[in-house]
């Protein structure tokens, strides 16, 4: 049995109650690619929202998870609250949020390790800077992101691993289809040494940084690239080409 394919949609600080429910109504009415795994991600305020409106057999994720069960921390959402309300995955360790937010390795495998350990499926994301790959140190800080993980949890079945490379998001520019997948192949034979051979075998990781439809099946043809993580595109009509690309 082959790895499932997956699609995530990242909406990012996008949407309305208005355009969500078109986003949500447009998925529901689709012919999408009963192989591959969806899963969307909308602000926190529309995740009940999307969860009321998306049909069965779709998944929500929120975009960001705090490491402690509750308490005095302002602005942060718990494992079981997301769980309460039927929020099965999430996203952690995006470069926005590791650059923007500061929020280094550490932190981020502390979230993730919270999260697994709660129930939550991770939508774990890795990736480097320009300056990172022009200096050839691409492999290198990828797997030092997900060293952090390995070192907090041993079981990786509920972890998809996003790689996103920074440069790569949202500027229009796209890792080559080789740049790719010898990434992804670099992260499966990292797997496989540190953590172990199902967990290579078994783990998807996606691509994400302006994933269109125009390059997502030349991309998805790729031995070790399982599916993407979507951002600016999962907000339009065209997300549909993208989870069926697969198909293509």
């Amino acid at each position: 049995m082959g790895r499932q394919f997956f699609v995530g949609g990242n909406f990012k600080m996008n949407g309305t109650i208005k355009s969500i429910k078109d986003i949500i109504q447009n998925l529901n009415d689709a012919k999408l690619d009963p192989n591959t795994e969806v899963v969307i991600a909308p602000p926190s305020l529309y995740l009940l929202l999307a969860r009321e409106h998306l049909r069965k057999g779709l998944e929500v994720a929120a975009q960001n998870v705090f490491d402690k069960p509750n308490g005095a921390f302002t602005g942060e959402i718990s494992v079981d609250q997301l769980k309460e309300s039927g929020i099965t995955w999430t996203i952690l360790g995006h470069s926005e949020r590791r650059v923007i937010l500061q929020e280094d390795d550490k932190f981020v495998a502390s979230k993730t390790k919270a999260a697994v350990d709660g129930g939550l499926s991770v939508i774990l994301c890795c990736g480097e800077s320009l300056e990172q790959r022009e200096a050839g140190k691409t492999i290198e800080v990828v797997t030092t992101q997900l060293k952090a993980v390995a070192d907090k949890i041993q079981d990786w079945s509920k972890i998809v691993i996003a790689y996103e490379p920074i440069w790569a998001i949202g500027t229009g520019k796209v890792a080559t289809t080789e740049q790719a997948q010898e990434v992804h192949a670099a992260i499966r034979e990292w797997l496989k040494k540190e953590v172990s051979a199902k967990a290579a075998d078994e783990t998807r990781i996606l691509y994400g940084g302006s994933v269109t439809e125009k390059n997502s099946s030349e991309l998805a043809k790729q031995p070790d690239i399982d599916g993407f993580l979507v951002g600016g595109a999962s907000l339009k009509p065209a997300f549909v080409d993208i989870i069926n690309s697969n198909q293509a």
